[in-house]
């Protein structure tokens, strides 16, 4: 692992009656993101009740989650995903770059630098 991996944390809480719109917008996201060449992963974990989601993002380094923050997933698709469901908890691990930075805190996240590891 790279101590320039950037990984966002992202928890909704799904509102009553929007599951099939939040299902239809996190499928458009990942189409979206996958587009994206320093997009590593992008996961979508569901609740057993179905209410709450946790998605987990990776970043090749600060350029690509500028890139994502700045581009059509999060400008675009992130306002109509808000319509669905709350951001419930929003955390970054690594170095996002200041640019990001900027965004991430201006929306909630709070930042995680890196200090000590291991990674393989």
């Amino acid at each position: 692992m790279s101590k320039n991996l950037v990984y966002f944390v992202v928890d909704f809480a799904i509102h009553e009656g929007k599951l099939s719109q939040f299902e239809s917008l996190a499928q458009s996201m990942i189409a979206g993101t996958l587009k994206e060449s320093g997009a590593l992963a992008y996961e979508w974990h569901l609740s057993a009740d179905r209410k709450r989601c946790r998605l987990l993002e990776t970043y090749a380094d600060a350029k690509a989650a500028l890139a994502h923050c700045t581009g059509p997933v999060v400008q675009q698709l992130v306002p109509k995903m808000l319509e669905t469901a709350s951001i419930s908890g929003f955390e970054v691990y690594g170095d996002p770059g200041p640019e990001a930075a900027k965004i991430l805190t201006g929306v909630g996240a709070e930042i995680f630098p890196h200090w000590h590891g291991l990674g393989r």
